[in-house]
């Protein structure tokens, strides 16, 4: 699902946080659909780092760093058959040791091939992830190496709410981890302008409404016999609630079927989960990034997710800025139990948290120059 375009706010120029102590050529490799947006918001925070980017075709990957501004060569691709997935990590870890360009550092996110290839060409590596789960199903060998490679980053950074014994246990040593006060959604959402227009394009003749997105059932990392999304649906209309339907996979688009569609808008395009998490009174997801993304800027959030949760997601149930339950009337409530003020976001707190994680990539970023 695409998200939305978005640029430094030009009322606050200390967005453009710190100067590295000269210009660095940094190289960025895109592995998945949420890392456009995060390198974006973040690189844009210096007035001195030159980013050479690299994307992998995953997804909307490539299109979304398009849509963001970078300039970048595709370099290997992303398999939907677990088997040839195994192969096509070590393969394009190989071609971007090849063709990986000459650069100061290298930065890249849950990205155990951009780590790899930094290391065969002597690129330190900054590397930035949330997640401390490995894997949900038994025998996931491959991913637990992955994880592990993942960990042999020059540097580590992690928001605080994140168990780093997880990467030491994995074999990270301990003075390469650093954490921040936030989230990785943070960086990019803070980052992101509203258009006022968006409504224009949601048919609902109140702007009040919620987003729901199911749950990615056929993931390996969730386990659960089936989704929550028939009874939040249901549920909703009977409360004359109106919805933003966002299913994933094809067979998702059933669970709107014989409910009525001036009350469950189920877009033909993508629509921005940004414009969608600021415009809505509540996002509600069987995932986590874009509750996350709601919760950053203050948007009521809601997560039906049915399996282990890592732990940012855990700290930021326990924080009262996203609700979790598997029940669909309990979550029905929450929504309804929602205040206007409760519905009114706000960047203030994300925009502070994006300074501090520039703040900290340009002090490494200096490290790795000394």
């Amino acid at each position: 699902m695409s998200r939305a375009t978005f640029a430094a706010s030009e009322d606050e120029p200390s967005e453009t946080t710190r100067s590295v102590a000269q210009t660095v050529e940094a190289w960025v490799d895109l592995a998945s659909p949420s890392h456009p947006f995060f390198f974006k918001a973040l690189t844009d925070s210096f007035s001195n780092v030159e980013p050479t980017v690299t994307v992998r075709e995953k997804t909307e990957t490539v299109p979304l760093a398009r849509q963001v501004g970078y300039d970048f060569r595709t370099v290997g691709k992303d398999y939907e058959n677990p088997h040839l997935r195994k192969v096509g990590i070590p393969l394009r870890t190989a071609q971007l040791a090849l063709e990986a360009p000459d650069a100061d550092v290298a930065l890249s996110s849950r990205n155990a091939m951009c780590i790899l290839a930094a290391k065969v060409r002597g690129i330190p590596s900054i590397h930035f992830t949330d997640n401390d789960i490995c894997a949900y199903v038994d025998g996931l060998a491959a991913e637990e190496l992955y994880h592990r490679l993942e960990a042999q980053a020059t540097h580590n950074v992690v928001p605080t709410a994140f168990r780093t014994e997880v990467l030491t246990d994995r074999g990270a040593d301990p003075d390469s981890i650093h954490t921040y006060d936030g989230y990785k959604e943070d960086v990019y959402v803070a980052a992101f302008e509203p258009d006022p227009s968006f409504l224009d394009t949601i048919p609902f003749e109140s702007q009040d409404f919620i987003v729901v997105r199911p749950e990615a059932l056929s993931a390996t990392y969730v386990d659960a016999e089936g989704s929550l999304v028939p009874d939040i649906l249901a549920g909703a209309v009977e409360r004359g609630v109106n919805v933003v339907y966002l299913p994933r996979e094809g067979t998702d688009r059933a669970f709107a079927d014989g409910l009525p569609p001036e009350r469950v808008y189920v877009p033909d395009e993508p629509l921005s989960g940004l414009e969608l998490a600021w415009h809505a009174r509540c996002v509600l997801t069987g995932s986590g990034t874009m509750a996350r993304e709601a919760s950053r800027m203050q948007t009521p959030a809601v997560s039906f997710f049915p399996s282990t949760l890592i732990s940012v997601d855990r700290a930021l149930i326990e924080e009262g800025e996203i609700f979790h339950s598997r029940n669909a009337e309990d979550v029905l409530d929450y929504v309804e139990s929602i205040t206007d003020h409760d519905a009114q976001p706000d960047l203030t707190r994300a925009r502070r948290v994006r300074r501090e994680v520039a703040d900290l990539t340009a002090d490494l970023m200096n490290e790795t120059l000394d």
